[in-house]
This record gives structure tokens, sequence and C-alpha cells, in this order.
């Protein structure tokens, strides 16, 4: 039986990789898609995931919006590392249909799907954890009934990649984070750890342009300029295949090695927003989760390409 799926998400190039990477598989059942602020404000990734959708021919899906600003701190100015409008500049005219109206927003929705099949739903969250805090709020009965939750956030063991601490998705929302990370269900965090391990190169990009597939047709207007942002801002010249890692994850836990540890987010100063490790258990009482610590980046990136409709072998050595 497929696994039923909600992505929380704000797309954002990536976030529009793992969503087409969902949808792609299927072994994955997507009941829906919320949206928060983050890579653009709430309401134009709420239109991405619309477009993203009709990409993938699926307007059946459900998108409800969410948070538009952090739970306790002015947003952070954004950039332009995905496009002005979040997806590579495309510009796309207004989507056919709007987000759906949902009791409560991102948050009613998250909840009211979960405690609707207890047990049986994995929440995938690829964005700030606003939406997911609120949904804790608003159902305090969510994490009993939830199955998994897995987070793409999060550097412990390396760099960030908008401070030099702190992952973005975390540092946007902290006080969320570490409201998410206290929760006491089974959560998952693919971090900067794994996903800086796993790089698209300028030949992977060329294949996928070569690929007469919807996802691959869509990801290759979208992707030059990430690819441009990388090579500006961190001078790198291949694309970290960040948020299609959480799908990955909930495809084949198997990819990933995981270790169960103590986590803080720090919520204060320059290094708001780092998730700090305590693997040796030197603090205490702090959340416990598990933590993606390696991942076999040949084969995920395998599984994705294929996904995409990439034959094995097609690319360039």
């Amino acid at each position: 039986m497929p696994l039923p799926l909600l992505l929380d998400t704000d797309p954002g190039i990536d976030d529009a990789m793992a969503l087409l990477f969902a949808l792609a598989s299927p072994e994955l059942e997507l009941l829906g898609v919320t949206t928060v602020f983050g890579n653009v404000p709430v309401e134009q990734t709420a239109r991405n995931a619309l477009h993203i959708l009709d990409a993938a021919a699926r307007p059946d899906l459900p998108v409800v919006a969410g948070a538009s600003q952090p739970l306790a701190r002015p947003p952070w100015p954004r950039g332009k590392f995905h496009g002005v409008d979040g997806l590579g500049n495309l510009n796309l005219p207004p989507p056919a249909r709007s987000p759906a109206q949902w009791p409560g927003g991102a948050p009613g929705f998250i909840a009211d799907t979960v405690l609707a099949r207890p047990g049986e739903v994995t929440l995938i969250a690829v964005g700030p954890l606003t939406n997911l805090a609120q949904a804790l709020q608003r159902q305090p009965r969510l994490p009993g009934a939830v199955r998994q939750v897995v987070l793409m956030g999060g550097a412990m063991f390396c760099p960030g990649n908008i401070t030099p601490v702190a992952e973005a998705n975390i540092f946007h929302d902290p006080e969320a984070a570490r409201q998410v990370f206290a929760a006491g269900w089974p959560l998952t965090l693919v971090g900067l750890d794994v996903t800086m391990q796993t790089c698209q190169t300028p030949d992977d990009l060329e294949a996928i342009s070569r690929v007469d597939t919807p996802a691959a047709r869509f990801i290759t207007r979208i992707l030059p300029v990430y690819l441009e942002s990388y090579r500006t801002y961190h001078n790198m010249d291949v694309v970290p295949t960040h948020d299609p890692s959480a799908i990955a994850f909930a495809l084949d836990p198997s990819l990933f090695s995981v270790q169960r540890m103590p986590v803080y987010v720090e919520t204060e100063g320059r290094c708001a927003g780092q998730v700090v490790a305590d693997p040796r258990r030197q603090w205490s009482p702090l959340p416990e989760i598990d933590v993606c610590t390696g991942v076999d980046s040949r084969r995920l990136l395998a599984r994705f390409h294929a996904r995409l409709g990439l034959q094995a072998g097609s690319r360039r050595a």
C-alpha cells in the first residue's frame, strides 16, 4: 500500500524538486500540500505549489496556505537565491485555481488530516517549521497520531547555509523548531550533514534537460537560477539535493545512516537557528530525535533521476 504523505513546503526550487519526486513515486500517496513563508512570501509559495501540481497534472490535490511569519520574531529579509518568484524567475501567470480554504489554514489541515488517519500519515516538512508548531498548539493529540515526521533542516556537524552555524529552514523560525523537536513524535532530521553530500553536477542537469517528462521539463526550466546562485554565493559548481533527500528518506530509510541523539535549538544572538547535537549526552535533559549522519548519495541520486525519467547510464562520465 502506498504511504500516505503530507508535504509542508515553501517552494523554492529544491522544494519543487521534492514535490515532483514525491508525485513520481508510486510508493507514496500525497494527500495534500501545505505552504509556509520562507524562500518567498506564503502567498507566493502557495501559488508556486499550485503551478508545480499543474505541471505534474495533479490539479486534484489541495494546497493550503499557512503561516506568513515566524512565531516570535520578525521575518528575515528574503534574498533571491531561488529567483524573485521562488521558481527560477519563470514569472508564471496566476494559476488556474486558488489555494483551498480550510478551518485553521495549513495547521488545521495538517492536524485534521493526520487525526483522520491515526498511525498512517507521514508528515514531511521542507520549509520553516511554523505550520507544524501551530498544528501542535492547535491539536495536542497530534504527536500520538502521526506515523512519522521527516524534516529537512539543521546543520549539526557542518557549516550552515544562511549563517556560519544555521541552516535556513531552522533559522527562519528557531522557536518553532524548538517546539517541533520537543513534541515527542517519531522525528527524523535530514540536514545539511547529508544533503550537502548529495549534489547534482552540471552534467546531471544537462542530462535531465534531455528527458521528455513533465517533471524533468519543469526542473530544467527552474534549475539555472539555482545553479548560478550556488556559484555566486557558495563558490560551488553543483546543486545540493536538499529537500528531495527528505522524500528519499520516506521512500527508503536504508539510504541513510541514522543516529539518535539529544538536540538543542539556539534562539538567541548570532547563533540563532543553530541545531546543537549532543551525541555524548553531556547536557540533560534535551529532546532526542533521529539524525541522519550519512547517506548513500549515489543510490539516492539514481532513484531521484530514475523518477524523473532519466535512464541509468545516460549521464556523461
